[in-house]
């Protein structure tokens, strides 16, 4: 909300979130690519008309939201979808031993099908959609840990079917193949039975207790990019999350 005084106006917003929302912008149209290095706060304060205070604190916070990564000595980069950053970012399963490791993946079958009501849901589809449905099985020390559900608009991911293969990191295949960041997800979680199929992916007896991991994944606008429904058998590693 904001009001206006002599013909200017005034934004509620600190100033800071306002530069903050016109770097990011930057992020979205494409002017600022992934591993690329970003100018000064020196030069964005003379570009943009605000303070290098300004600038930093807005830097800062994209920095602390995996957007920006700085380098000593080096400068301040556009973050990349790195599997070092998604491994604490996004990637909550632990073995026991507490020595976190990014899993393996191998992909089980994957085709384009007509959306759910839940896909429709979850990734804001018209009725009628159709989505590429990836199933994998995601193994940690070896040992297969999580049957996964990926699903993603056709729409969105033309071309989808021209890949070779589908790789371990597919937040970076968004990223280089069609420009799209992953910002942000939110989860759910809930216990579950094994189904056969589940229990035939992760060598355990049907009707095992899985935890269930619903996932939906937005990019720098806000918008609905994946959905991705993850069974995780607990015997040897646990969900972590680290408040503060």
């Amino acid at each position: 909300m904001a009001e206006t005084s002599a013909g200017v106006t005034f934004s509620y917003r600190p100033l800071y979130i306002q530069v903050k929302d016109s770097l990011i912008r930057r992020l979205i149209d494409g002017a600022w690519q992934p591993g690329q290095i970003i100018p000064s706060e020196t030069d964005l304060a003379r570009e943009i008309g605000v303070s290098q205070g300004t600038i930093r604190k807005a830097l800062d916070s994209m920095t602390a939201e995996n957007l920006l990564v700085r380098r000593q000595g080096r400068g301040t980069y556009v973050a990349e979808p790195a599997e070092s950053r998604i491994l604490f970012q996004y990637f909550r399963i632990v073995p026991d031993s507490d020595e976190a490791s990014f899993p393996d993946s191998r992909i089980l079958d994957w085709s384009r099908e007509k959306a759910t009501e839940a896909e429709r849901e979850s990734l804001a589809l018209p009725e009628g959609s159709h989505v590429w449905r990836i199933a994998r099985v995601r193994d940690l020390g070896g040992m297969p840990a999580i049957a996964e559900t990926i699903s993603l608009s056709a729409a969105r991911f033309a071309g989808f079917d021209a890949l070779p293969a589908i790789p371990n990191n597919i937040y970076r295949l968004y990223s280089e193949k069609w420009g799209i960041t992953i910002a942000r997800a939110r989860e759910k979680l809930k216990a579950v039975a094994a189904s056969s199929a589940d229990a035939d992916a992760l060598g355990c007896a049907e009707a095992t207790p899985l935890l269930r991991i619903s996932r939906v994944a937005f990019d720098l606008e806000g918008n609905p990019v994946e959905l991705r429904v993850s069974r995780c058998l607990t015997e040897n590693v646990h969900y972590l999350s680290e408040l503060r």
